[in-house]
């Protein structure tokens, strides 16, 4: 996937997991209630900072914090730009 887009620094962006539409038993989830995702993949990545290397790399699927980053809308699609000290592991 080629996105127009290069973080600096200790940046990534992270195109979110798609929100959940029913519940393990089959419950179909309104949208009004729907949870913000709190997966995604990683699609680019920063050059990091002095003495610190970037410990993900673009294609690894991360979970980060309910309300990190900062969205932004490009191409149409949602993506979130984070601190890679947001995110809490690679899965």
């Amino acid at each position: 996937m080629s996105v127009n887009i290069k973080p600096l620094s200790d940046r990534v962006l992270v195109e979110p997991a798609a929100a959940e539409t029913t519940t393990a038993s089959g419950i179909i989830i309104p949208d009004t209630a729907k949870e913000k995702p709190q997966r995604g993949t990683i699609i680019a990545v920063g050059n990091g900072k002095k003495d610190y290397t970037m410990t993900v790399k673009v294609g690894d699927t991360v979970l980060y914090g309910k309300y990190a980053g900062t969205e932004l809308k490009l191409e149409g699609k949602d993506y979130l730009i984070m601190r890679e000290d947001d995110i809490l592991a690679i899965l």
